[in-house]
């Protein structure tokens, strides 16, 4: 007989005195923890299946329930934690690899809490966003060197396909498949409202969601999934994926059991089956190989669309990102190692990877340095968790940001990490049609309006109080910024002072 070794993580504490045996909990829990015992005439928990939703919280009529981290302990040992030696025990049960959704949740250097944003005194007067004018839109795309005239004097129009944003945000990419239909339409509705763009992902693109093509950033993977003349048309640009922060340097996997008759539908794959996507592009070997596909995109939608090329934020990334400049993109998309996930292996998401700060810092000195910044945009993305961290994005070098986890986090998301299971209780990383359900498509619409009109705000108020007006006089603009608590070497990778300098 097998025996289990681990203690459950979470325990349900049940007030007996407020619970009413109602089993709204019971109903509610994908996970099959709760359930009513008819020969006592209460309710019990299976603990060991809890992963800390919060969903049974959140709706129990009468507050009798709430999750507490199991204070259940292995002997003290600095360097066997409790942590490691319970994955040991997994992996000895199953042989197989850990899997792990969402960020990375070690501890670890965030540098944007240690990245103080300056103002404005006396000399340079603040601004008052509420009575003068703040420009907060932005562009992406190839800026040209330079302005040319005909022989009348008339400006001959040289600008290379942009996206207008009315604000420096975009919904990253999460495939249809990885979350649900309810939470795609959530994220497509919102763009449309905020005058943005969210990503299809490595999913494809459902044919309900072709209206909102000018609104849309469709992907291509090294699955090509769902990739086809009409989806690349549909897309206002198309992304060309060559890695992500959670994962850098493996493909994608989506489970079988999520493959249900729409999703088999939208990525052109037999339903029931994994879909796996290589760790490389089979035809992408160099930057020159990168160049070819950069370009039969940019022929096969007549160039009339710009195309973005996402890598994630490694060793190497800002040598990497000049070669994508010189590729002929018109957006580089850098992904750090904490951005979110709907699967991947846990050691390479906990281990594999720079954080986005250091990655943006590099990329855009070394842009400049070589005198190609303008002739690329540059988003970043990977745990921008608020406006303060867009902010300082935009004065390291960022034309604009990508949210994901902020977004599902907008939708109802507890961050229970268990996105690799299906039995998302919120009815965002979910399959399952009693579950996807859950979530309401008009209220994540508005839910996400509301969180990115709240950061514009933010952003308007924040760049007023530093003197500045406009987006394109934040960007690059790190002397707004000082370092509290840093190394010189991390001040100088940064580009910014110390604080009180």
């Amino acid at each position: 007989m097998a025996i289990d070794f681990l203690y459950p993580e979470y325990e349900v504490v049940r007030n007996k005195d407020r619970c009413i045996s109602c089993r709204v909990c019971e109903r509610q829990c994908a996970n099959e923890v709760h359930r009513f015992d008819p020969s006592f005439g209460y309710m019990t928990a299976d603990e060991s299946k809890c992963v800390c939703c919060h969903r049974c919280v959140a709706l129990c009529p009468t507050r009798a329930l709430k999750i507490v981290k199991t204070d259940h302990t292995f002997k003290e040992n600095a360097n066997w934690t409790g942590k490691a030696i319970s994955e040991v025990y997994r992996q000895a049960g199953t042989g197989g690899v850990l899997l792990s959704s969402m960020g990375n949740p070690e501890r670890g250097p965030i540098y944007w809490d240690k990245i103080l944003i300056n103002a404005s005194q006396v000399t340079n007067p603040s601004i008052d966003p509420l009575r003068e004018p703040m420009e907060t839109r932005t562009f992406l795309g190839k800026k040209p060197g330079r302005i040319e005239r005909d022989e009348e004097g008339r400006i001959r129009p040289n600008l290379s396909p942009q996206l207008k944003l009315n604000m420096p945000i975009l919904f990253s990419a999460m495939s249809y498949g990885s979350i649900s239909y309810n939470a795609h339409a959530s994220l497509a509705r919102a763009a449309k409202a905020l005058g943005t763009y969210y990503n299809t992902g490595e999913g494809g693109l459902h044919e309900d969601f072709y209206e909102y093509g000018p609104h849309t950033i469709v992907q291509v993977a090294s699955g090509r999934f769902g990739v086809h003349k009409d989806y690349l048309e549909a897309g206002a640009a198309i992304e060309i994926k060559m890695g992500q922060g959670a994962k850098p340097g493996i493909g994608g996997h989506l489970p079988g059991l999520k493959v249900g008759p729409d999703i088999s539908k939208t990525r052109m794959i037999p339903e029931g089956t994994d879909a796996i996507s290589p760790a490389p592009h089979h035809d992408i070997y160099s930057i020159e190989d990168l160049r070819q596909l950069v370009f039969s995109l940019k022929e096969a939608t007549a160039y009339k669309k710009p195309v973005l090329v996402k890598i994630a934020a490694v060793h190497n990334v800002a040598a990497i990102a000049s070669g994508v400049a010189r590729s002929g993109a018109d957006v580089i998309c850098i992904d750090g190692y904490r951005g979110g996930t709907g699967a991947a292996p846990t050691r390479i998401r906990d281990n594999v990877g720079i954080p986005i700060e250091l990655a943006l810092a590099a990329v855009d000195q070394r842009l400049r340095d070589e005198g190609i910044r303008d002739q690329v945009s540059v988003v970043v993305g990977g745990s921008i968790r608020n406006a303060a961290d867009l902010v300082k994005a935009i004065a390291l070098g960022a034309d604009a940001c990508y949210i994901a986890t902020s977004a599902l986090i907008a939708l109802g998301c507890h961050l229970c990490r268990s996105c690799q299971t299906g039995k998302c209780n919120w009815g965002i990383a979910t399959q399952r049609p009693e579950l996807v359900r859950r979530l309401n498509p008009d209220i994540g619409c508005e839910r996400l309006v509301n969180l990115v009109t709240a950061w514009d705000h933010e952003l308007k108020e924040m760049m007023g109080g530093m003197g500045i007006n406009s987006i394109e006089a934040l960007r690059g603009n790190r002397l707004m910024l000082r370092g509290l608590g840093l190394t010189d070497r991390e001040l100088k990778i940064l580009g910014i002072k110390h604080a009180g300098e």
